[in-house]
């Protein structure tokens, strides 16, 4: 008998599933995009690139942008009442727009 699996992807089989018209290669332009250090940016993981994606419990968080190590990003996400700080490829970003 096996035990539960509890790597970093178990329990969420619909968290990192895209929708049917996402499937596929995601866009080239989702990574080469950059962003300035004090922005801020949605973390929206893209389940077809499993390389560089943050941890899936900040799948729709908000964070700020801290710094950059290589191509990854740092941010700086609020979990709970704590700060952290998330690396991220910047596949799995969307900037915030402003009303």
């Amino acid at each position: 008998m096996s035990s539960k699996s509890s790597g970093e992807r178990h329990c969420t089989r619909y968290k990192l599933k895209n929708s049917i018209r996402e499937r596929g290669i995601s866009a080239p332009s989702r990574a080469i995009q950059e962003f300035e250090d004090g922005q801020m940016v949605h973390i929206d993981i893209d389940a077809s690139l499993q390389k560089g994606h943050p941890h899936p419990k900040f799948q729709g968080s908000t964070g700020k942008v801290v710094g950059q190590r290589g191509r990854a990003y740092v941010l700086s996400v609020k979990d709970g009442n704590s700060m952290k700080h998330v690396l991220s490829l910047p596949q799995h970003l969307k900037p915030q727009k402003y009303n």
